[in-house]
């Protein structure tokens, strides 16, 4: 049997087993330049930003997040709501732009046992579809492949978010 190596997803693995979690990562991510390419923020607004997801559930997988640390649906302010939405319908258009996917999941994992990974703070996912995207590497393998490197899906992202 040929095997696939992701040695990226043992960092993710790993970050489970951690009793005490240093900051919060979307907390550090706030405080980043959407134009470095040294991390993964595509989109500052006002009261949110929008990162590329370090470990994609498929390529251009991004998370909308309000800068303020909650963990509840019912702690967002009316305004952050708004804009929250706001920006998933952006970061649709940009997708669109940038990776022409058929489809899209839009949605918020609340709580450990919905399975998010940062239960914490509150963010929400667009994972952008193609038909067939679902393949034997997934079902069989247990692994997920991604096509593009996340660096160059940013830059992507920036230039269809600033058009």
């Amino acid at each position: 049997m040929e095997k696939l190596w992701s040695p990226w997803r043992s960092k993710y693995i790993d970050s489970f087993k951690t009793e005490t979690k240093s900051a919060c990562i979307f907390c550090e991510a706030a405080e980043k330049d959407v134009d470095h390419l040294d991390n993964l923020v595509v989109r500052k607004s006002k009261l949110t930003f929008t990162v590329l997801n370090l470990y994609p559930y498929n390529n251009g997988h991004l998370m909308i997040v309000p800068y303020r640390h909650i963990g509840e649906l019912s702690d967002l302010l009316d305004e952050e709501a708004s804009e929250l939405m706001k920006e998933l319908q952006f970061a649709q258009h940009a997708l669109i732009a940038t990776l022409n996917p058929q489809g899209f999941n839009i949605g918020a994992n609340l709580g450990r046992s919905s399975g998010a990974g940062i239960t914490d703070h509150l963010h929400f996912h667009i994972v952008p579809r193609w038909n067939g995207d679902t393949n034997f590497m997934p079902v069989l393998g247990e692994v997920k492949v991604i096509s593009q490197d996340l660096m160059e899906t940013k830059a992507k992202l920036i230039k269809a978010y600033k058009s």
